[in-house]
Protein backbone atom coordinates (compact mmCIF):
# COMPACT_ATOMS: atom_id res chain seq x y z
CA UNK A 1 0.00 0.00 0.00
CA UNK A 2 1.68 3.65 -1.27
CA UNK A 3 1.23 6.09 1.79
CA UNK A 4 0.81 9.87 1.34
CA UNK A 5 4.40 11.14 2.28
CA UNK A 6 3.96 13.66 4.81
CA UNK A 7 5.71 16.72 6.14
CA UNK A 8 5.10 18.16 9.62
CA UNK A 9 3.50 20.77 8.21
CA UNK A 10 0.88 19.26 6.35
CA UNK A 11 0.86 16.21 8.60
CA UNK A 12 0.04 18.67 11.76
CA UNK A 13 -2.55 20.14 9.64
CA UNK A 14 -4.52 17.91 8.52
CA UNK A 15 -4.89 16.44 12.00
CA UNK A 16 -6.16 19.83 13.36
CA UNK A 17 -8.58 19.36 10.77
CA UNK A 18 -9.76 15.88 11.46
CA UNK A 19 -10.07 16.39 15.18
CA UNK A 20 -11.84 20.09 14.55
CA UNK A 21 -14.26 17.88 12.49
CA UNK A 22 -14.47 14.29 13.61
CA UNK A 23 -12.63 14.48 16.98
CA UNK A 24 -10.10 11.50 15.94
CA UNK A 25 -7.74 11.59 13.48
CA UNK A 26 -5.85 8.37 11.70
CA UNK A 27 -2.71 8.92 9.53
CA UNK A 28 -0.82 6.22 7.32
CA UNK A 29 2.79 6.54 7.00
CA UNK A 30 2.55 9.70 9.48
CA UNK A 31 6.03 9.75 11.38
CA UNK A 32 9.15 10.31 9.14
CA UNK A 33 10.45 6.64 8.63
CA UNK A 34 14.20 6.91 10.50
CA UNK A 35 11.97 8.24 13.66
CA UNK A 36 10.00 5.15 12.97
CA UNK A 37 13.15 3.15 12.64
CA UNK A 38 15.17 4.55 15.56
CA UNK A 39 12.09 3.96 17.94
CA UNK A 40 11.32 0.08 16.86
CA UNK A 41 15.09 -0.31 17.08
CA UNK A 42 15.11 1.37 20.68
CA UNK A 43 11.91 -0.85 21.74
CA UNK A 44 13.47 -3.81 20.90
CA UNK A 45 16.71 -3.55 22.42
CA UNK A 46 14.99 -2.26 26.03
CA UNK A 47 15.78 -5.36 28.76
CA UNK A 48 12.67 -7.40 29.19
CA UNK A 49 13.24 -6.30 33.29
CA UNK A 50 12.31 -2.46 31.96
CA UNK A 51 8.89 -3.81 31.03
CA UNK A 52 6.61 -3.34 34.16
CA UNK A 53 3.10 -4.73 33.83
CA UNK A 54 0.29 -2.05 32.48
CA UNK A 55 -2.74 -0.92 35.35
CA UNK A 56 -5.45 1.62 35.43
CA UNK A 57 -5.13 4.79 37.74
CA UNK A 58 -2.60 7.04 38.51
CA UNK A 59 -1.06 7.02 41.76
CA UNK A 60 -2.88 5.56 44.84
CA UNK A 61 -5.61 5.08 42.54
CA UNK A 62 -3.12 2.88 40.45
CA UNK A 63 -4.31 -0.76 40.16
CA UNK A 64 -3.40 -4.19 38.33
CA UNK A 65 -6.33 -5.91 36.60
CA UNK A 66 -5.68 -8.83 33.88
CA UNK A 67 -9.50 -8.61 33.42
CA UNK A 68 -9.03 -5.01 31.42
CA UNK A 69 -5.56 -5.14 30.35
CA UNK A 70 -2.51 -7.29 29.75
CA UNK A 71 0.08 -5.01 28.35
CA UNK A 72 3.41 -3.96 29.28
CA UNK A 73 4.89 -0.57 29.27
CA UNK A 74 8.07 1.24 29.49
CA UNK A 75 8.23 5.08 29.65
CA UNK A 76 10.11 6.75 27.91
CA UNK A 77 12.43 9.70 29.19
CA UNK A 78 13.95 11.19 26.27
CA UNK A 79 17.53 10.03 27.79
CA UNK A 80 18.35 8.19 24.43
CA UNK A 81 18.46 9.81 20.69
CA UNK A 82 15.65 8.04 19.76
CA UNK A 83 13.38 9.23 22.78
CA UNK A 84 14.30 13.04 22.71
CA UNK A 85 13.79 12.54 18.69
CA UNK A 86 9.95 11.55 19.55
CA UNK A 87 9.52 13.87 22.60
CA UNK A 88 10.77 16.86 20.25
CA UNK A 89 8.19 15.56 17.25
CA UNK A 90 5.75 15.17 19.88
CA UNK A 91 6.39 18.70 21.18
CA UNK A 92 6.09 20.32 17.96
CA UNK A 93 2.84 18.85 17.40
CA UNK A 94 1.58 19.69 20.67
CA UNK A 95 2.58 23.66 19.55
CA UNK A 96 1.04 23.67 16.53
CA UNK A 97 -2.55 21.93 18.05
CA UNK A 98 -1.83 24.72 20.90
CA UNK A 99 -1.94 27.29 17.87
CA UNK A 100 -4.45 26.49 15.81
CA UNK A 101 -7.04 24.99 18.02
CA UNK A 102 -6.44 26.72 21.26
CA UNK A 103 -6.17 23.52 23.28
CA UNK A 104 -4.24 24.72 25.90
CA UNK A 105 -1.88 21.77 25.97
CA UNK A 106 0.39 21.88 28.73
CA UNK A 107 2.85 18.45 28.51
CA UNK A 108 3.20 15.68 27.41
CA UNK A 109 3.94 12.03 28.35
CA UNK A 110 4.56 8.73 26.73
CA UNK A 111 5.60 4.77 27.14
CA UNK A 112 6.32 2.02 24.94
CA UNK A 113 3.89 -1.13 24.89
CA UNK A 114 4.18 -4.35 24.13
CA UNK A 115 1.53 -6.76 23.54
CA UNK A 116 3.03 -10.36 23.49
CA UNK A 117 1.10 -13.11 21.92
CA UNK A 118 -3.01 -13.24 23.20
CA UNK A 119 -2.55 -10.10 24.77
CA UNK A 120 -5.04 -7.59 25.02
CA UNK A 121 -6.50 -3.93 26.03
CA UNK A 122 -10.33 -3.99 26.71
CA UNK A 123 -12.69 -1.37 25.77
CA UNK A 124 -11.66 1.75 28.08
CA UNK A 125 -11.18 5.48 28.07
CA UNK A 126 -7.93 7.29 28.60
CA UNK A 127 -9.34 10.19 31.00
CA UNK A 128 -9.81 8.92 34.36
CA UNK A 129 -12.60 9.44 36.41
CA UNK A 130 -12.58 12.55 38.09
CA UNK A 131 -9.76 13.40 35.91
CA UNK A 132 -10.52 16.20 32.81
CA UNK A 133 -6.32 16.81 32.25
CA UNK A 134 -5.56 13.76 29.67
CA UNK A 135 -7.11 15.96 26.74
CA UNK A 136 -5.59 14.31 23.40
CA UNK A 137 -4.51 10.64 22.76
CA UNK A 138 -1.92 9.64 20.19
CA UNK A 139 -0.57 6.25 19.26
CA UNK A 140 2.07 5.36 16.96
CA UNK A 141 2.69 2.09 15.57
CA UNK A 142 6.14 0.14 14.90
CA UNK A 143 5.46 -3.45 13.58
CA UNK A 144 6.38 -3.94 10.09
CA UNK A 145 4.49 -6.43 7.80
CA UNK A 146 1.51 -6.84 9.67
CA UNK A 147 -1.23 -9.00 8.08
CA UNK A 148 -5.02 -8.85 8.98
CA UNK A 149 -4.37 -12.42 10.52
CA UNK A 150 -2.18 -11.23 13.28
CA UNK A 151 -4.72 -9.34 15.30
CA UNK A 152 -4.06 -6.66 17.31
CA UNK A 153 -5.93 -3.82 15.88
CA UNK A 154 -7.50 -1.15 17.55
CA UNK A 155 -10.99 -0.61 17.75
CA UNK A 156 -11.92 3.19 18.28
CA UNK A 157 -15.68 3.73 19.32
CA UNK A 158 -17.74 6.79 18.36
CA UNK A 159 -19.35 7.35 21.46
CA UNK A 160 -20.60 4.59 24.44
CA UNK A 161 -23.66 3.42 22.63
CA UNK A 162 -20.95 2.65 19.64
CA UNK A 163 -20.77 -1.35 19.22
CA UNK A 164 -19.26 -1.54 15.95
CA UNK A 165 -16.25 0.75 15.77
CA UNK A 166 -13.48 1.68 13.41
CA UNK A 167 -10.45 -0.68 13.09
CA UNK A 168 -7.19 -0.06 12.80
CA UNK A 169 -4.35 -2.52 12.02
CA UNK A 170 -1.16 -1.20 13.90
CA UNK A 171 0.90 -1.15 10.73
CA UNK A 172 4.30 0.37 11.04
CA UNK A 173 4.04 4.31 10.67
CA UNK A 174 0.30 4.28 11.18
CA UNK A 175 -0.43 7.30 14.28
CA UNK A 176 -3.94 7.99 15.64
CA UNK A 177 -5.23 10.77 17.80
CA UNK A 178 -8.29 11.26 19.51
CA UNK A 179 -9.52 13.46 22.39
CA UNK A 180 -9.38 11.37 25.19
CA UNK A 181 -12.98 11.89 27.23
CA UNK A 182 -14.78 11.11 23.96
CA UNK A 183 -13.76 7.70 22.19
CA UNK A 184 -13.96 4.15 24.17
CA UNK A 185 -11.49 2.06 22.46
CA UNK A 186 -9.62 -1.17 22.54
CA UNK A 187 -6.99 -3.33 21.89
CA UNK A 188 -8.13 -6.85 20.30
CA UNK A 189 -5.76 -9.82 21.19
CA UNK A 190 -3.15 -9.98 18.94
CA UNK A 191 -1.00 -13.22 17.57
CA UNK A 192 2.29 -11.53 17.50
CA UNK A 193 4.03 -8.97 19.28
CA UNK A 194 3.14 -5.54 18.62
CA UNK A 195 4.69 -2.88 19.52
CA UNK A 196 3.89 0.66 20.08
CA UNK A 197 3.98 3.72 21.49
CA UNK A 198 1.08 5.43 23.37
CA UNK A 199 1.14 9.24 24.70
CA UNK A 200 -1.04 12.11 25.73
CA UNK A 201 -1.23 15.52 25.89
CA UNK A 202 -2.17 17.15 29.22
CA UNK A 203 -3.45 20.50 30.42
CA UNK A 204 -2.47 22.26 33.34
CA UNK A 205 -5.04 21.54 36.68
CA UNK A 206 -3.10 22.55 39.01
CA UNK A 207 -4.73 23.67 42.38
CA UNK A 208 -3.98 24.80 45.73
CA UNK A 209 -3.16 21.36 46.92
CA UNK A 210 -2.29 20.16 44.30
CA UNK A 211 0.70 20.05 41.72
CA UNK A 212 -0.78 18.40 38.14
CA UNK A 213 0.47 16.89 36.02
CA UNK A 214 3.07 15.85 38.96
CA UNK A 215 6.40 16.30 38.66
Amino acid sequence: MVHKVWTNDTLFDAIAHDLTVDGFSIKHGALPPELISALQSQQLMIPESNFKNAGIGRETDFIQNEFVRTDEICWITGNTEAGKSWLDWASNLQNYLNKRLYLGLFSFESHFAHYAPGKYYKRHLDAFKGETNRVLSIVVYLNSGWSQGDGGELVMYKNQHDLEGISVAPQQGTLVAFLSEEFPHEVLPTKRDRYSIAGWFRVNSSSRDKVDPPA
